[in-house]
């Protein structure tokens, strides 16, 4: 027998979903139905996904709609150096989660919202567009790089501008 969930308090922000033991905790998939058309905000750390996390918090208050808080990690992986052995690094999702929430509520009173943190391993700009589209996301919203090299290379803005199924909201 499946058990449910158990609901947010009025007031506090939905968790996230809890990995199984064999599941990599960074790479969660969105459970089908959990979330009806959410803004998903992109977030790093950095002052411009800051100002994207509270555009983000702002949109989804005045549609009515969750906030996907998305975080994503570059795949950590690298060679011992005396046994040669291949270690990925682990990062404790709870405290991932806390810092993100702590974070949004810095930005923005996310009292009233109905928040989901994901977090994922891989490409940035691939996770996000697959997160918006498993999501049905009606925006997807982050920061603009900071680094002139990536107006020269390219940037997952340019690459989600291209690549993502739904509007794509990048904020300096």
């Amino acid at each position: 027998m499946d058990q449910a969930e158990p609901q947010p308090r009025p007031g506090q922000p939905a968790r996230q979903r809890r990995p199984a033991r064999d599941e990599d905790p960074l790479s969660s998939a969105l459970p089908a139905g959990e979330l009806d058309h959410p803004v998903v905000a992109g977030y790093d750390g950095s002052p411009s996904s800051r100002h994207a996390l509270a555009y983000a918090a702002g949109m989804s208050r005045r549609l009515g709609r969750p906030l996907l808080l998305a975080y994503i990690t570059q795949p950590g992986v690298f060679c011992e150096p005396l046994t040669g052995q291949v270690v990925g690094t682990i990062r404790d999702t709870e405290e991932t989660e806390r810092w993100l929430l702590s974070e949004l509520n810095e930005v923005c009173d996310g009292c009233d919202l109905t928040v989901r943190v994901i977090t994922r391993r891989g490409s940035p700009a691939r996770e996000l567009a697959a997160i918006a589209a498993e999501s049905g996301a009606d925006a997807l919203v982050i920061g603009a790089p900071g680094h002139f090299w990536h107006h020269v290379a390219g940037s997952v803005p340019g690459w989600l501008a291209r690549h993502a199924s739904c509007p794509v909201i990048v904020v300096p």
